[in-house]
């Protein structure tokens, strides 16, 4: 299933049925016909954030269903990205099955150096021309301004120290810091474990204070497209 299918999917079920009925004992039922447990288990992954120990946060991550074989953007936001990458050098933090990395590979051969991150999905390590590190994002092993672009899409919203992650991701960016978060509202029940939820473009902005005067939020279909220069107009 591609981006695109589940957007018009969570067009209906977040902002359509009414939050009477989305936090309901029958949403979560007629949820289960199609994940199951998982669904309830999910439920109880957001309720004990603050308590959830690493092997619990990895556990649910390894166990959690895969809704999109390739990436979770849309083909909308893989242009704009491919498009606004700056810079030889880049780094996708929170990088899953590498598909991004190469659609701006491919948007972008001029790139000397393709770095893809994760924790628990490794399938980048397995593509030509990309270095693949395990890390978190809350502490990523690179050295201040050490890529010109950086960029990372649907993680933040699974970041409990959210605020940690982006002053990460802000450090090791040279010259662009791309994020691309879902634009979504919270509810009890859900097909993801989220902990974040940005409704506006507002809210996001919210989260990545303070904002710098060369930025750039946008909504991209149900995505929230941002973006920030970290080097001088003439560097």
């Amino acid at each position: 299933m591609n981006r695109e299918t589940t957007n018009r999917i969570r067009f209906v079920i977040e902002d359509v049925l009414p939050p009477i009925l989305r936090d309901s004992a029958l949403f979560k039922q007629a949820a289960s016909l199609v994940w199951g447990k998982h669904i309830g288990k999910l439920a109880k992954f957001r309720e004990r954030a603050p308590f959830l120990t690493a092997a619990e946060y990895e556990d649910l991550y390894r166990e959690h269903p895969r809704v999109h074989a390739g990436t979770d953007n849309s083909q909308a936001c893989i242009d704009r990205i491919v498009a606004s990458i700056v810079g030889e050098s880049v780094c996708d933090v929170g990088c899953g099955t590498g598909a991004l990395l190469n659609f701006i590979k491919a948007g972008n051969p001029g790139l000397k150096r393709l770095t893809g991150v994760d924790f628990v999905v490794d399938d980048a390590a397995s593509i030509t021309g990309v270095e693949y590190v395990a890390a978190m994002i809350e502490s990523l092993p690179f050295a201040d301004g050490e890529f010109d672009t950086v960029v990372c899409t649907h993680v933040i919203e699974h970041v409990l120290e959210y605020r940690q992650a982006i002053a990460e991701l802000r450090r090791i960016a040279r010259r662009r810091l791309i994020i691309v978060v879902p634009r979504e509202r919270e509810y009890r029940y859900s097909f993801n474990p989220h902990f974040n939820f940005f409704p506006y473009t507002h809210s996001f902005l919210r989260a990545v204070h303070p904002v710098p005067p060369r930025h750039v939020c946008v909504d991209i279909g149900r995505d929230i497209f941002y973006m920030e220069d970290r080097a001088e107009p003439d560097a």
